[in-house]
């Protein structure tokens, strides 16, 4: 079928699917700072935003003076609100210079900078110590991760015996995903490479950690779908500028946004909050954590 038959075909070969799989590929933080996908998500980086956040916080146990690692910070915005509102000290951790720039200049600008640093790093070999961490979160982040397992495990070995581990994503069911959702283009929706809700358990449970609370929140996505569906309905209408040199590919971004919003209503893309714990020190002195299953 030829790209002007099919409108997702155009948006799958056009210019915005060569920002997905060009400079952009190895850095999401960088792709959602993009002033167009920036305008699409309306200031909210992913589903449920500051609400989410603070739950997956306190399914954490992070309270005050607790040391957070937020694996993929992007330009902050978790790290910021966790050391801002819940006086936690936090580390932020991102593959992209500029992203951990602009997450340093926030955190300086607000009078946070002694509370939350920020770092470049890669989750597959997280530069901090050995049980050195309270709490580990990561928010719509480990779905795009080329080496999954390894990063899990990565976060096991930093969290402290006793310490929590939060997974905030995108949820799949990978036999009933649509075409269109599989692709470069469901990138940006955290959908092509993102796993089932047991995928996620497994991962934990193969690092060494024991889960201890797991929840549904499809309602957030399914409203942050909506909103992204609106707003490039609305684009197509006034003419925004900083989606002016995408117009060409707006109809195929509607139709993907219609599809992931089906699948949504469906059930068959989700999002969840999934929290495992390191468990304590055992009878020979050393966390099973220290040990992972195999994976």
């Amino acid at each position: 079928m030829s790209a002007s038959s099919d409108p997702l075909a155009g948006l799958l070969e056009g210019e915005f699917a060569g920002l997905l799989e060009g400079e952009f590929a190895g850095c999401c933080a960088e792709l959602y700072e993009l002033p167009a996908v920036s305008w699409l998500l309306d200031g909210q980086l992913h589903p449920g935003g500051r609400e989410l956040t603070l739950r997956a916080a306190q399914l954490a146990g992070i309270t005050e003076g607790s040391r957070v690692l937020d694996v993929a910070s992007g330009a902050g915005t978790t790290a910021l609100l966790l050391a801002g509102e819940l006086r936690a000290r936090v580390v932020g951790v991102e593959r992209g210079a500029e992203a951990v720039a602009r997450g340093r200049g926030t955190a300086a600008g607000a009078g946070l900078d002694g509370a939350v640093s920020f770092t470049t790093g890669d989750a597959a070999s997280l530069p901090f110590a050995d049980e050195s961490m309270d709490a580990v979160v990561c928010e719509c982040s480990l779905c795009l991760f080329e080496d999954k397992p390894t990063a899990v495990r990565e976060m096991a070995r930093v969290l402290r015996p006793g310490g929590s581990v939060v997974i905030a994503d995108v949820t799949v069911q990978a036999n009933a995903l649509p075409v269109a959702l599989r692709g470069a283009a469901a990138r940006i929706a955290c959908i092509a490479d993102a796993l089932p809700l047991e995928g996620y358990e497994r991962l934990l449970r193969d690092a060494g950690l024991q889960l201890h609370r797991t929840e549904r929140h499809g309602d957030a996505l399914a409203a942050l779908a909506d909103r992204v569906e609106a707003r490039l309905r609305a684009a197509r209408i006034l003419r925004v500028p900083v989606l002016e040199p995408f117009r060409s590919e707006l109809d195929a971004a509607i139709e993907l946004a219609r599809v992931t919003q089906r699948a949504i209503c469906d059930g068959i893309v989700g999002y969840a909050l999934i929290a495992a714990r390191r468990p304590a020190t055992s009878e020979g002195g050393r966390s099973s954590a220290a040990a992972p299953a195999a994976a």
